[in-house]
């Protein structure tokens, strides 16, 4: 694995395990299985956690309950999440609820269906997922979510001289996301530098940071310190445009009908 998305095989192989268990215990089957987060984006530190999500679904029979029960007072969820246990969190969606987020066009599916590094998957219904999600994929609103994501972040963490250093890499990657959407290049990819590279690829912001790159990729952590002018005066230079001219981009397409003969046919295979 390139370093800049850096897996230990022990941790692969911890992923791994935690998806067999989650299939035996839930009498589910994993589709697709991906990194996300910081080790998903390129630019985590070394003691950055392990992010895992999945997609699964269940036997037909679960689908088909009147009451949506498991077992008595039991509610029917439609996510799976292990307790996290040092630096692994595994956690994941059923097919159903993916496919509803799918047809919204949801950012963080997009994501993982855009994940480079992935632990696994049934090829064709990982194929299949992709597909619908291109879709039904909406600029107008996946570059909302984004410019709504980087002013939450610019708010809470880079106001004043003093700033969580580490939390620029949480505003620039949205605010790059919403370029990159403004720029007509389709859904944002979730590695980072090929955001920086096709939205920045030179100049004194793109100087700037790389070298934040450097400092945390190397660090257990990066502190407070000053405020870095270049990669501030970006950031809020396009907030201010974005919020004052939000640009003209379309709606999602797509047919519902296409999500329910996807998953009709999911179950199908899973019997």
């Amino acid at each position: 694995m390139h370093e800049i998305h850096p897996i230990a095989e022990d941790k692969r192989r911890a992923v791994l395990d935690a998806l067999a268990a989650i299939e035996r215990e839930h009498d589910v089957r994993v589709l697709y299985a991906c990194e996300s987060g910081s080790r998903g984006w390129g630019f985590s530190s070394p003691d950055s956690d392990y992010d895992a999500r999945f997609v699964y679904v269940h036997r037909q029979p679960w689908y088909l309950t009147v009451n949506e029960r498991t077992g008595p007072g039991e509610p029917q969820r439609d996510v799976i999440e292990l307790p996290i246990e040092a630096d692994l969190d595994v956690a994941g969606w059923d097919l159903r609820k993916a496919l509803r987020l799918v047809s919204k066009s949801n950012p963080t599916l997009l994501e993982w269906l855009r994940s480079p590094v992935v632990y696994r998957e049934d090829a064709a219904m990982s194929a299949g997922l992709r597909r619908l999600a291109e879709t039904f994929y909406s600029p107008v609103a996946t570059w909302h979510h984004y410019l709504s994501m980087a002013r939450g972040n610019f708010r809470g963490y880079l106001r004043g001289e003093q700033v969580r250093t580490k939390k620029y890499l949480y505003v620039l990657r949205p605010v790059l996301a919403c370029r990159w959407i403004e720029c007509g290049h389709g859904a944002p990819p979730m590695e980072f530098e090929r955001l920086l590279e096709r939205i920045v690829p030179h100049g004194p912001v793109r100087e700037a940071v790389d070298a934040l790159l450097v400092r945390k990729r190397r660090s257990a952590e990066i502190e407070a310190g000053p405020r870095i002018a270049a990669i501030s005066d970006y950031l809020e230079a396009e907030l201010e445009r974005m919020q004052a001219q939000p640009p003209q981009l379309a709606p999602g397409h797509g047919r519902g009908e296409e999500l329910d003969e996807f998953l009709r046919a999911a179950l199908r295979q899973a019997g």
